[in-house]
């Protein structure tokens, strides 16, 4: 792909993300996609990483990704997407107030598709004012500590 392409197949996919649109989203994708999330978690296969996200779509309705920065590597089908997600918090205390969340997809193309997207986030959240230090799943018994920004 060119340059050019990358960044027009990017534009309709973040229009399918702005319209919560799972299908227009899954357009991109390889069909032997191989996706990382920021916990670590993954999942290889279209279909698979469809069935994965169809809940977290249908149950957080409320998301928004906006670009900040994006670079594109013609030459190795790559890019890395700097991203803000604004969203009710999932976190505890904090479940539904609204927050931010930054972080970075290092995307891979092969075929004119993503074969592969890594997602890294930072480890502090911005609910209301504050940064709120994301908890390991293993010590969510444990409060987030916040400081002012």
């Amino acid at each position: 792909m060119t340059r050019q392409e990358i960044q027009k197949a990017l534009e309709i996919w973040k229009k399918a993300w702005e319209q919560h649109d799972l299908a227009g989203v899954m357009a991109l994708f390889h069909e032997e996609i191989s996706f990382e999330n920021w916990t670590g978690a993954k999942v290889r296969g279209k279909q698979a990483l469809e069935k994965a996200w169809s809940s977290w779509f249908a149950q957080h309705g409320g998301f928004r990704f906006q670009e900040e920065e994006t670079f594109v590597d013609e030459v190795e089908q790559k890019v890395l997407y700097r991203w803000k997600l604004e969203w009710p918090s999932p976190e505890r205390g904090y479940q539904g107030k609204p927050e931010v969340r930054r972080g970075v997809d290092v995307i891979h193309f092969q075929d004119g598709k993503i074969i592969r997207k890594l997602t890294y986030c930072k480890t502090t959240l911005e609910i209301e004012g504050f940064r709120v230090r994301l908890v390991p799943e293993d010590d969510k018994s444990q409060e987030s500590t916040s400081g002012a920004l």
